[in-house]
């Protein structure tokens, strides 16, 4: 004889449709949160020799010198996460989370930023966010055992437009790709990228026209974008939607959303 038959097991939750990717400094937050963290030095600045060392392409490990050098100078922990917990919001960024706060059942967030770990949870968390971010991408950053935060690159690439130790590109695709297989082959029906700077203009390239980008006006990545839409007009296959407040993305993810 047959046992019993229990009640149908639930049907597993429908796969969230959206996936919503942020950078950090200029985009989260309203300015770039190495400087916030510079101002915690003595002075709040840095010594001209330092600021002079910096070579394009290799910013991680200017900051990797000057986090050794502030350490030296005895700047703690305490000062630093204070600095960092410190920075403003990007105008309008609490009515946009809220927005997506709404609507975690169709949209899945995450973080690429070439800031770094320590800064970006300690402000995520302060602001009590954290737990609307699926992953965050960025670069190690830790404390040792002498107090000094150690900052390491996120990964060597060979893609010849980014910094050596982020491409946010491959971030991007094989991101995308760890995710379809886990949702059992489906994709995201489209892809929204918030940003500002120049190394979000890569990633951009990546999406289709079903996706959408949301270039912060006037910053260097919507500067870059608006160049390529006229001289390379096939480069750029996402819509291009510039913001200057998070009511602005609010706005048109509400529209590309109801397509």
């Amino acid at each position: 004889m047959a046992a019993p038959s229990g009640p149908a097991p639930s049907p597993p939750p429908p796969e969230r449709r959206f996936l919503v990717l942020f950078d950090f400094d200029e985009t989260i937050i309203n300015e770039s949160s190495d400087d916030a963290v510079v101002r915690a030095a003595p002075g709040g600045r840095l010594p001209d020799a330092l600021t002079e060392s910096y070579r394009e392409g290799h910013y991680n490990e200017h900051m990797q010198r000057v986090l050794a050098w502030m350490a030296e100078q005895g700047v703690a922990e305490a000062s630093i996460r204070e600095a960092v917990e410190r920075i403003p919001a990007t105008p309008g960024l609490p009515a946009l989370l809220q927005f997506l706060r709404a609507r975690q059942q169709d949209c899945e967030l995450a973080v690429v930023s070439d800031a770094n770990v320590y800064f970006i949870e300690a402000w995520l968390r302060h602001a009590g966010v954290r737990h609307l971010f699926r992953c965050v991408f960025t670069n190690p950053a830790s404390f040792d055992a002498a107090g000094r935060l150690v900052l390491l690159p996120y990964h060597a690439h060979s893609c010849p437009s980014c910094p050596d130790n982020m491409c946010k590109r491959v971030i991007l695709r094989d991101y995308l790709a760890r995710r379809q297989e886990e949702r059992g082959g489906a994709p995201f029906q489209r892809v929204f990228y918030v940003g500002d700077g120049a190394n979000d203009v890569c990633p951009s390239l990546a999406l289709g026209p079903r996706d959408a980008l949301f270039p912060r006006r006037d910053f260097p990545m919507h500067r870059l974008l608006t160049e390529m839409q006229r001289s390379q007009p096939a480069g750029v296959k996402a819509k291009v939607v510039p913001w200057s407040s998070g009511e602005d993305v609010v706005g048109g993810l509400k529209k590309l959303m109801e397509r």
